[in-house]
């Protein structure tokens, strides 16, 4: 019988020529009916139980395993997500974007390549399955966000009984050498929220502030306070990070405007400070606008929470990873990552680990440009290795809890 990074290797020519179609014509958002398509006949004969979203372009495959096992089946969760991002490309590949303004600039389109090769392994070792896989291919990841409404849809339930465990991978343009695996346990990415302040004073003639209430000058005070309350209200060991990018106000100079507007990303890495977060900002901006006279609309928008890594999960995957291609090509994250993911609600749900593998496109990977950059190259000989990762992370983990461990 084969083994996962054999057969990996045997369909990786395939699975290569799937990610370089998928990055030829990116989509964005919830609505990706051309990614769709190309994950459903990149799927068709595996003998799958398939969905598709009904309120989105998500596809859910169950494969169903052939092991024999008495009781209740495990079930294993792997995701990958399909969306691109509005970038223009500037990476020089004879399969680069073929649409202006958008581009596979995140990696989604190797994840997509990289579990429909996981399905195509697990489909040959049916036979060892003990249990079964749940292949979520999810839109949105770069918003508005995709898990949370296929949750809703019943992805967790989609084998017939709730996921037990869950896991992703997500390819890195920089940061590593080519083929190097890291993650950590715990919090591994920051829950990310949209912030949106409207001070609301009255407006006048620019020459007499005295019979107006200008919020111009209120608006950068609560810029300030939000960033002395992040370093004075909170724990440098549980970070929050608090950037305002975008502060309008008024259409002339020498008109006071009726309203300010402050927007901001606040990034958390516990659901403690994050809660702790939205409400001092609430109370900060309201708080000074009172104190002129004034007063503050805030409207904080629920991003992704933050994304955990199930110790457990982690130890399994991590020995999964250096088990498969070595020790040395495994490096430990000393440290979280402040940008967000929306795996991150299925890992509320169910443990499990989000890994990363570099597929940096350079020899020397200190000089190449990370995810979401228009010169983002990432090299897809990493694929096979992502499919055979997933798929031996389902074969193991479904023998382990029917034997219940």
């Amino acid at each position: 019988m084969s083994t996962s990074v054999e057969i990996a290797g045997r369909i990786g020519p395939e699975l290569i020529e799937l990610r370089r179609r998928l990055h030829r014509t990116p989509e964005l958002g919830l609505d990706l009916p051309e990614t769709q398509a190309v994950v459903l006949e990149a799927l068709a004969g595996l003998d799958l139980e398939v969905s598709t979203g009904r309120g989105l372009s998500s596809v859910v495959g169950v494969l169903r395993g052939r092991a024999p096992h008495e009781g209740e089946r495990p079930v294993v969760l792997l995701r990958g997500d399909m969306d691109g991002l509005p970038v223009t490309e500037e990476v020089d590949v004879d399969y680069r974007s073929e649409r202006e303004g958008r581009m596979h600039a995140c990696g989604h389109d190797l994840h997509v390549a990289g579990l429909v090769g996981a399905a195509r392994i697990l489909a040959e070792r049916r036979d060892e399955l003990v249990g079964d896989v749940v292949l979520m291919f999810q839109p949105a990841e770069e918003g508005p966000g995709g898990a949370e409404p296929m949750i809703a849809e019943g992805l967790l339930e989609a084998a017939g009984r709730r996921v037990d465990a869950a896991y992703a991978v997500h390819v890195y343009s920089a940061d590593h050498p080519r083929g190097t695996w890291f993650g950590r346990p715990g919090p591994l990415m920051a829950a990310a929220d949209e912030v949106h302040v409207v001070v609301r004073g009255v407006g006048g003639h620019g020459s007499a502030p005295e019979r107006a209430q200008d919020p111009v000058p209120v608006a950068c005070e609560i810029v300030l306070a939000f960033h002395t309350a992040v370093t004075r209200r909170f724990s440098v060991w549980d970070p929050v990070v608090l950037t305002v990018g975008r502060i309008a106000a008024g259409t002339k100079d020498n008109i006071i405007p009726d309203d300010a507007v402050i927007e901001a990303t606040l990034r958390t890495f516990s659901r403690e400070h994050r809660e702790l977060a939205h409400r001092i900002v609430t109370e900060v901006a309201q708080g000074i606008a009172s104190g002129h006279g004034l007063s503050a609309e805030v409207t904080i928008g629920n991003g992704y929470p933050v994304t955990v890594n199930d110790e457990g999960e982690f130890a399994f995957a991590q020995g999964v990873v250096a088990d498969l291609f070595g020790a040395d090509r495994w490096v430990d994250m000393v440290n979280p990552e402040a940008g967000s993911e929306d795996m991150s609600f299925v890992l509320e749900e169910v443990p499990g680990c989000y890994l990363n593998v570099s597929a940096c496109a350079l020899e020397d990977h200190t000089r190449a440009e990370d995810n979401h950059s228009p010169r983002a190259a990432f090299d897809d000989a990493v694929v096979p290795d992502v499919a055979a990762a997933l798929a031996e992370l389902a074969l193991r983990r479904t023998r382990m809890l029917a034997d219940g461990a």
